[in-house]
């Protein structure tokens, strides 16, 4: 058994360590260990994920318009979702021998820009035209990622939830506004963190609370304003003194929230009833090793990012679900097993390599839109004994014939499809979202750039004129085009300019919050930011017993006063940790022991 080795990653250069662990799952499923490090290997893999960059064109086959997450340049050949599922094409006719005197990686690109993709995955939608990978959507309108919602708008990774806007990572909420990382909340409006909560605006880390306004760290409280209790009808009096609707003014009352949150401890990471397990994010799990965003019976992880409902035995996998199990450098995988290096590969299949968008298929090896196939190479059907043959000649052959991509990365049997032969741009996936490149830097790594597409409208009213208060917005404003206040300078998929709908107006005035200032892409890029990074860092607990460490002069932290006696007495916390808290950031990290004391 190998132990473990640092190795330099052919990307960012700089040096990684393949654990005892992960040789031992690279021994299991055959492969040799990556050359990328682990961070640069998500990077490749969601390079191959358009999320949220939509657009109109016309499906391929029946010529019908259709909302698509491959522009009409593409190269890609494009079906609507109905021609897609139909059985008015095959995707066997598709086929190609391979041709042993080309790289694997060149040939398969051609493969994928020939065969039909899906415009977009909008499964079981009711009056929700506009979301991608999205499964049982009803009203709902900009949403991705996010499944059985209904009357919801601008949001991503929201479950189960109603009548709700710009939501990230939420589940089973209803009538809320600019939430993150929370569940279970009702009537609750720019909160991070917040679990069973209601009725409250500018929460952050609260669970079990009701008609708290600016609050942080409470548990089971009500009526608590910037964390001061007060009487039911102090309270109703006390926040008249705050105008949520003006724009000016709600600016000033986060910055006042913000202000307290930084004054407070913070838990090292969220790892809630999980056994053995680093990362962020982590719930009901057991053995997750540097995950993020998972949750519901993950067990045997590492390098995992955005998991549900039982997969097991995974290593470097984002976007998974459903009883998933030993699959590798993979993304976006639906009830299956040993899925290696491919994407988009659902319903029961097994046994896929290289692949992408392929569906209830076994034994296939770079192949594309397959539905219900065995024994398949380049979409080609072959004898098991033949398949078995050839796929053992094609990974000798992608050893000795590697892929070199522009920036001279060199890609052989073992490593995910490069991010330059992606359908999409750099820019238009999550990519850019978790690793911001300017188009320069996209360029001069090798990956391609989407530019801006010409707009057919111009700016009726800028983001500067916009009334502060949404009571003295007219409805007229539907009729309007605004103009974000980022103007496109900024790295965020910008869309420059964006419209108020009726429903969207409604939603604003019922919530009492002013209209918006950005475009619906800006104001997601900037939950994002609000979020802790997918990577860790080795810490130790800044509780230094009767209250925290004195940080260097040049921070800004405040010293918190610890209100408990903690279990290491008066003496500075020992515990260590792994945290997705950057040592040079301003927060209170406490050990899960010492953050208890003070706020559960």
């Amino acid at each position: 058994m190998a132990n473990s080795e640092t190795k330099t990653c052919q990307n960012c250069k700089k040096p990684f360590t393949i654990e005892t662990a992960d040789f031992e799952f690279y021994e299991k499923i055959h492969v040799p260990p990556p050359t990328f490090c682990p961070e640069c290997r998500f990077m490749r893999r969601i390079s191959w994920r358009n999320e949220r960059s939509l657009y109109k064109r016309k499906c391929d086959l029946c010529n019908k318009e259709v909302i698509s997450i491959y522009h009409a340049q593409s190269p890609s050949r494009v079906y609507c979702q109905d021609c897609w599922w139909s059985d008015k094409w095959d995707s066997l006719s598709f086929g190609r021998n391979y041709d042993f005197s080309r790289s694997f990686f060149e040939q398969f690109y051609d493969l994928v820009t020939s065969v039909p993709q899906m415009s977009l995955i909008n499964k079981q939608a009711v009056n929700s035209p506009y979301g991608h990978s999205t499964v049982g959507n009803k009203n709902c309108y900009m949403v991705f990622g996010g499944d059985y919602n209904e009357d919801c708008m601008y949001s991503t990774f929201n479950f189960y939830c109603k009548d709700s806007g710009d939501l990230y990572w939420v589940f089973k909420s209803e009538r809320s506004y600019e939430l993150i990382d929370s569940r279970r909340c009702f009537n609750v409006a720019f909160g991070q963190y917040c679990e069973n909560c209601f009725d409250s605006r500018l929460l952050y880390d609260c669970k079990n609370c009701n008609n708290c306004f600016g609050c942080a760290g409470l548990r089971n409280k009500s009526y608590c304003v910037f964390n001061k209790q007060y009487t039911p009808e102090a309270y109703r009096e006390k926040i008249k003194e705050f105008n949520t609707a003006s724009y000016a003014e709600l600016q000033k009352i986060l910055a006042e929230l913000r202000s307290l949150v930084l004054k407070l401890p913070h838990k090292y990471a969220i790892i809630e009833q999980s056994k053995d397990s680093t990362g962020n994010q982590i719930m009901h799990s057991k053995n997750c090793f540097q995950c993020f965003d998972v949750e519901n019976d993950i067990e045997d992880a590492r390098h995992l990012w955005l998991a549900f409902g039982g997969p097991k035995d995974l290593n470097s996998i984002c976007h998974v679900s459903t009883g998933t199990e030993l699959c590798y450098d993979s993304c976006s995988l639906v009830e299956d097993a040993r899925i290696f290096f491919s994407k988009k590969i659902w319903n029961q299949s097994r046994d896929v390599y290289y692949s992408y968008n392929c569906h209830n298929s076994s034994n296939i090896f770079g192949c594309v839109s397959l539905r219900g196939k065995q024994y398949c190479i380049f979409n080609k059907q072959y004898t098991p004994e033949e398949y078995e043959d050839l796929t053992a000649r094609i990974r000798k052959q992608m050893e000795e014939i590697p892929f070199r991509d522009k920036a001279g990365r060199v890609y052989k049997y073992g490593e995910f499809f490069p991010a330059e032969l992606s359908p999409f741009a750099y820019n238009e996936t999550v990519a850019q979202e978790y690793f911001p490149l300017t188009k320069e830097q996209a360029q001069n790594a090798g990956y391609k750039w989407k530019e801006s597409e010409e707009k057919h409208y111009a700016v009726t009213i800028p983001h500067r004129k916009l009334p502060d208060n949404i009571r003295d917005v007219p409805d007229s404003i539907t009729n309007e085009v605004i103009g974000c206040a980022h103007e496109g300078k900024c790295s965020e998929q910008c869309s420059f300019a964006f419209k108020i709908i009726p429903q969207e107006l409604k939603f604003y005035r019922s919530m009492g919050v002013p209209l918006p200032r950005l475009c619906s892409n800006c104001r997601h890029y900037q939950r994002i930011k609000q979020r802790n990074p997918l990577k860790l860092w080795h810490r130790t607990c800044q509780c230094a017993g009767r209250k925290s460490e004195i940080r260097s002069t040049k921070s800004e932290t405040p010293v918190y006063e610890n209100t408990a006696t903690h279990s290491h007495g008066p003496s500075p916390c020992p515990n260590e940790f792994e945290t997705s808290y950057a040592p040079e950031r301003q927060e209170i990290v406490y050990c899960e022991s010492c953050y208890n004391s003070e706020i559960v």
